[in-house]
Parts: structure tokens; C-alpha cells; sequence
């Protein structure tokens, strides 16, 4: 019996998946299975069962960056997860961001990946105005890398410089000492708004006892010069001593459980109505290899609210798919890129994926209207870049792509991205990339995100390598052309996976598509808590 194209859409989802839970796997070990004993045997919970003993329910929460660091720094044992924790999930009712050092990881040192999940964490809870609370047990800067961690704007000083616009927005911050907390990293707990230390483990000091014997002559143990008693009962450091993890984690969710009332922007929202189909049914729609068309709205009912599409310019534009809907109750409008191939009223053939002028000016008018109302934008890519040609150029698309740029990054509405399959050169941009502040953005396993498609680019490199050998008077047989064709499509196919992107964080987290629903009503419950500018303007356009 033939196999139809949803069963191997279904199989080909389930492999990526099965990749995906692999990676995590590998990366939720962090330092290893010898390292975890090492620091449980010193009576210490990992960075992970501590956030899961802060969370009201650890299965609703969202982790941010489990594969930053994928394969980085392979020179020095890797970095697995960069070394830090981050999730965002309910703590005694209250939506907080939680960063915890990853012990097993060189000691909790920085890498320089470390410190771009770190301010990313920060980044989220000034965007949303949520708490957020500090698990600190680091060695400080990792020393082989110290020149890509230490001096530039967005290295390690920036954690310092966003503790006290945190404090001075209002926002709530909480560290406890659980181990480590060493040099410049000591100023986290000061500039917290209250700071914990745990007994025997925690230590906080500019210098430990062996720096302070070499600079100053001092002898000294590092207990007495910056233990739990020293900080508590000496230096007035820290607020609270516990004596152990169990209890200072204890006291943290005592201490949220106790914050005063916070506003909210009020986004829209009705009671949640299932979807349309299961969530799961994505894996039949996205197609196997992500080339062949698919109706992006089969997509779409995976995730919304049943019955609650209301589309938007339905006739126009129809590489784009723009309308109100409701996500879990949220009301949302949703910029889509579709995939089907479409014959438009003027007779024009246009290839799904692609954005044209007519899309693209329908989209940048529905962003603008989504602004006008106060309404969360969703934008769901797959797309492969504007259409190109001498029709699309003296049509302008250059101005009508810009138009839809312009719109979408002076957004003041909070926006969310999901790449579902293709993202690729200036589309990456017009669909609320990375670049353009979406408050989360998060990838399928079935994502790609590059300048080009591997295989145009393969072309383009290899003309390039070729032109440069035959200058210097080299000859290029055709299998040498093939040979080397396929040498530079395989490197670059590899940076366009999802892991690529994730390892870097381009995207916030890869997700299973059927927890698209529950990611994105997560973002827009933390969005509810941030702050909103009173007035839109996009500045000049052209028209």
C-alpha cells in the first residue's frame, strides 16, 4: 500500500523530533555524568532541580536556550547550554525569568556564550517588566576566553549595567549565593533588590584567597573572607543565610509569594476555545522536505483558537496571510507567509514563499492597523525572500519590502515569531527576524535560516572559488568542480540547520510544533506585564 504525502510528512517530523529530544538529552547533562556526582556528593542540587523546586508546576514552564553552545568551543570540552539555565514559568503564581549557573560547566564559568543567554534572560524580563531571580554558582570569567567575554558593550559588564535599569524600571530581582560567586560577578547580589546565601557552599568575594595572599600579602581562608557568616553577620552583603539549597529555594518563592500587586496592559482575551484540529496535525501539513507547497492555514488551525480566524485582505497579496485570530483565548493578529502557488487576478503565476509587492503592502497596512488597535503580532515563517527580477524591480519591490520593514520594526505592539520551515535573506528581516526585537522567537526542528537556499548559495560560492583559481592560472576539471560543489554545499547546509541557529541563539528555543498553542500564549501572558509606548509612528514611508 502506497504511502500518502501526510504519512510522510508525519514520519520525516517525527525523525527531526526524535533529533531534537537527543540534542536536549545530551545538553540537559550539562558537565557530564561525573561532574553532576561531583557536585551532588558536595550536597548541592543541579542548576535544573533548582529551578524545578522554584516553579509552581515545572511542565508549564518554557526554557530558553537549551542547545546554546552546540558544538561551540570544542577546543575547551564545549560549552552545554552555555552554562546557565534559563526558564520562564510560574512561581507562586507570578511569572518570573530564572537564571541559574550551571555548576558542572567548567565551574559555572562564562563563556562567551554564557554571557549572550544571560543578557538575553535580562532582555525578556525588562521587555515584560517580569521578576527575575538569580541562582549564582560561577568561577566568573572563563580566563582562555576572556577577550570575547570581558570589555565590549554586550560582554559581561552589560549584566551589571541591566541590574540597575531592572531596579530602576521597578522590576523585581532576587540572587541567592548557591555557590561560587566570584570578581566582578559579586556586584549581582549587591545590585539585587535582596540577596540570599547558602551555608558552606555559597562564597561571594572580589578576589578569593589566593589572589588576596599574591596581591596583598594577607593570609587568609576564603570562608572568612566571604562565607555565608562573613556577608551576613559582617560585611551586610547578603540578607539571608539558609542552610542549604532546600531552604533558600523555600524562602525565595516565600519571599515572590509576597510581592505587591503589578500592572497589566489588558491585551484581549475570551475564553480559550481548542483548535480547529489537533496540534499534532502539523506534522502531517508541513511537507517532508520543506519544497512542495502546503496551505500555510492548515498550519495555522494547529494553534488557533477554532472558528476565531478572521482574514484579513483575503484576495490581495496571497503569498501573505494576514487576519485576526485568537491564541488560547489572546486575541492576536497573524502575518503568515503562505506556500501555496497562486495565480493572482492580473493572471500572474506567484510562488508561495516568496514576498511580492501586493503582499508585502498588504502586510506592512495590517501591521500598522494591529498597532492602531493594541493588538499582539504573531508572524510565522516560511519564507525564501522577495520575489527578484526586472517585473518585480520596476514594480518596486525594494520600496514596498522597505514598507513592510519600517511598519513592522516600529512596532510598540509586542511581537512573536515561530520559523516553521524557511527563513532566508531579506524575508528573515520583513518577518520579524531576531533583529527586530520579537519578544520570543522560537523555531520547529523543520526550520532553516540562512541568506540564501543551500543550493543557490553552493552555486554562487563555487563560482566564486572556481573564478579565483582559474586567475591564479589553475585548471578545473568538471568532477573536481562537482568534488568541491559538494564540499561547499555540505558546510553550509550544516549552518542552516536548526541546531546551528539555536547553538548561537538566533531563536529563543526549538520547539515540538504541537507546543506551538502553549508557547505562544506563554508569551503573550509575559507580554501582558510589560509596558506599552502610547503612540505608533513609522516615519516616512514610501509610497
Amino acid at each position: 500500500m502506497p504511502i500518502n504525502e501526510s504519512d510522510k510528512n508525519k514520519d520525516a517530523m517525527k525523525m527531526l523530533l526524535s533529533d531534537l529530544q537527543a540534542h536536549q538529552k545530551e545538553a540537559r547533562l550539562g558537565g557530564g555524568e561525573k561532574s553532576l556526582k561531583r557536585h551532588k556528593a558536595k550536597g548541592k542540587m543541579t542548576a535544573r532541580e533548582r529551578i524545578d523546586a522554584l516553579l509552581d508546576d515545572p511542565k508549564t514552564a518554557l526554557e530558553i536556550g537549551t542547545l546554546a553552545g552546540k558544538d561551540m568551543y570544542p577546543e575547551y570540552g564545549g560549552c552545554p547550554s552555555g552554562g546557565v539555565v534559563v526558564k520562564i514559568g510560574l512561581v507562586q503564581n507570578t511569572l518570573c525569568v530564572i537564571v541559574a549557573n550551571d555548576a558542572t560547566v567548567k565551574a559555572g564559568a562564562w563563556f562567551p556564550i554564557t554571557g549572550k543567554k544571560n543578557l538575553r534572560a535580562q532582555e525578556i524580563a525588562m521587555e515584560n517588566h517580569l521578576p527575575i531571580i538569580y541562582l549564582v554558582d560561577s568561577a566568573g570569567v572563563f580566563l582562555p576566553m576572556q577577550d570575547e567575554i570581558f570589555p565590549d558593550k554586550e560582554h559581561f559588564g552589560r549584566i551589571f549595567r541591566n541590574n540597575a535599569v531592572l531596579s530602576a524600571r521597578g522590576i523585581p530581582q532576587i540572587a541567592a549565593v548557591m555557590g561560587s560567586c566570584v570578581a566582578g560577578g559579586a556586584y549581582l547580589p549587591i545590585m539585587s533588590d535582596e540577596a540570599l546565601i547558602v551555608e558552606k557552599t555559597g562564597s561571594i568575594f572580589l578576589a578569593g584567597s589566593y589572589l588576596v595572599k599574591a596581591a596583598i600579602g594577607e593570609d587568609i581562608d576564603n570562608e572568612t573572607l566571604g562565607g555565608a557568616a562573613t556577608h551576613s553577620e559582617i560585611s551586610g552583603v547578603t540578607d539571608y543565610k539558609m542552610k542549604d539549597d532546600e531552604e533558600c529555594l523555600k524562602t525565595i518563592r516565600d519571599l515572590v509569594g509576597k510581592l505587591g500587586p503589578r500592572p497589566t496592559l489588558g491585551f484581549n482575551r475570551e475564553k480559550p476555545v481548542k483548535p480547529k484540529v489537533s496540534p499534532k496535525k502539523a506534522y502531517e501539513v508541513y511537507t517532508e522536505n520543506g519544497a512542495k507547497p502546503y496551505k500555510m492555514i492548515d498550519l495555522l488551525e494547529t494553534f488557533i483558537d477554532a472558528d476565531s480566524f478572521t482574514e484579513y485582505k483575503a484576495g490581495y497579496g496571497r503569498t501573505i496571510i494576514t487576519g485576526y485570530a485568537r491564541i488560547d483565548g489572546w486575541s492576536v493578529g497573524i502575518v503568515a507567509n503562505n506556500r501555496e502557488l497562486i495565480k493572482n487576478k492580473s493572471g500572474e503565476m506567484q510562488f508561495g514563499g516568496v514576498i511580492y509587492s501586493d503582499s508585502a503592502d498588504k502586510a506592512a497596512r495590517f501591521v500598522m492597523v494591529c498597532n492602531q488597535k493594541r493588538i499582539p503580532l504573531v508572524f510565522v515563517q516560511d519564507v525564501t525572500g522577495f520575489m527578484v527580477g526586472s517585473r518585480s524591480e520596476h514594480g518596486g519591490i525594494i520600496k514596498d519590502g522597505a514598507k513592510l520593514v519600517n511598519a513592522m520594526s516600529n512596532s510598540i505592539v509586542p511581537k512573536f515569531t515561530v520559523v516553521v520551515g524557511n527563513s532566508f535573506g531579506a524575508g528573515n528581516y520583513a518577518m520579524c527576524g531576531k533583529a527586530y526585537d520579537p519578544r520570543l522567537i522560537v523555531a520547529w526542528p523543520s526550520a532553516k535560516m540562512a541568506v540564501m537556499g543551500g543550493a543557490q548559495a553552493a552555486k554562487v560560492l563555487l563560482q566564486i572559488q572556481v573564478s579565483a583559481k582559474k586567475k591564479k592560472g589553475e585548471t578545473v576539471s568538471e568532477a573536481q568542480e562537482q568534488k568541491l560543489l559538494q564540499e561547499i554545499q555540505a558546510k553550509y547546509d550544516k549552518q542552516t540547520t536548526p541546531w546551528y541557529a539555536a547553538a548561537r541563539l538566533w531563536v529563543d528555543e526549538i520547539i515540538d510544533p504541537a507546543q506551538t498553542r502553549e508557547t505562544l500564549s506563554l508569551g503573550i501572558a509575559m507580554a501582558n506585564n510589560g509596558r506599552m509606548d502610547d503612540q505608533y509612528s513609522t516615519g516616512a514611508l514610501q509610497t
